[in-house]
């Protein structure tokens, strides 16, 4: 199926200085990236990750996390503005979920699909509008990258070397070339930064 509604695919992710998105003690050690994720920077850069976005793709294990997380920010009046715009999109956007066990989604607006990575954006990209943020799900992202599919990154690199745990970048990826188009480093030394895929 071709491509006609020039949706772009983007994805968000935070990752230590080694490439790791979490420690050697599996995927619930984020000493090495919590802490940098309500910064200034962090915060300012979760507003640019949704804006133009009109689809989340989740993996099931993030869904689960974040939809029993963040409506409840959206609806805290004294929540931060920016975490609170962004709790409000999640809960309000149409949502795609990636799970080989669930056979309905238990969230509004929200889809499941058990199908490759890769088949699932090549259809989302063929209908709609907007992009589509794969949303801090590396199981989604890594066959993406593999698969060359991926036009934007936003990623938060945390100033630590977790010394073990799982990479982003595989060896085995096909070489791509990609532009930085934006950078900001926060006080704590964490740098979010904006690379767009040079085609």
């Amino acid at each position: 199926m071709t491509n006609t509604t020039g949706r772009k695919v983007t994805a968000n992710i935070a990752i230590t200085l080694d490439g790791r998105y979490h420690g050697p003690g599996g995927p619930g050690d984020l000493g090495a990236i919590v802490r940098y994720a309500t910064t200034e920077v962090a915060r300012n850069h979760l507003t640019q990750i949704w804006d133009g976005a009109t689809t989340a793709l989740l993996s099931r294990p993030n869904a689960e996390g974040f939809l029993g997380y963040w409506p409840t920010v959206a609806a805290d009046e004294n929540a931060d503005p920016r975490d609170r715009g962004y709790a409000k999109w999640l809960v309000d956007t149409e949502k795609v979920v990636l799970s080989t066990t669930l056979t309905e989604a238990p969230w509004e607006r929200t889809r499941v699909v058990n199908a490759p990575a890769a088949d699932v954006v090549t259809e989302l990209k063929a209908t709609g509008t907007g992009n589509i943020l794969v949303n801090t799900s590396p199981s989604i992202l890594k066959p993406l990258l593999a698969a060359d599919l991926v036009d934007r990154l936003f990623l938060l690199i945390t100033p630590e070397i977790a010394g073990g745990g799982l990479r982003l970048f595989e060896d085995g990826l096909p070489g791509s070339t990609w532009t930085l188009t934006h950078q900001e480093v926060g006080e704590l030394g964490e740098i979010a930064t904006i690379y767009d895929r040079a085609r």
